[in-house]
């Protein structure tokens, strides 16, 4: 099974740790468990990433960017560029993806 180099984004790893500061004002554990599962489904992009549906947006080139759901509503925005991964963006399911970096 091929196995791929995954990375994160600067502007990516900060908006996990945002989502995860505010939910952390309401929550620590949840903000605990939302980390530890954001972070296990980016790790798992390492096999297998082109089984998750593309992330297609009018305004983005077509077939570029994938993504996977974690956390019951949190997008994980990557791209697959020969054996590495890009994690770009994540986001929360709930807002307005026209605001996101992607």
């Amino acid at each position: 099974m091929k196995k791929y180099h995954v990375s994160i984004s600067p502007s990516a790893n900060d908006r996990m740790y945002d989502h995860f500061a505010f939910l952390a004002q309401v929550s620590e554990n949840a903000a605990r468990d939302l980390l530890n599962q954001l972070i296990n489904d980016i790790q798992s992009l390492e096999y297998m990433p082109e089984i998750n549906p593309y992330f297609d947006r009018p305004y983005l080139e077509k077939r570029k960017y994938r993504y996977k759901l974690s956390y019951h509503r949190y997008r994980i925005v990557y791209q697959i560029k020969n054996d590495s991964i890009f994690v770009e963006d994540i986001q929360d399911c709930r807002q307005n993806d026209d605001k996101n970096l992607v």
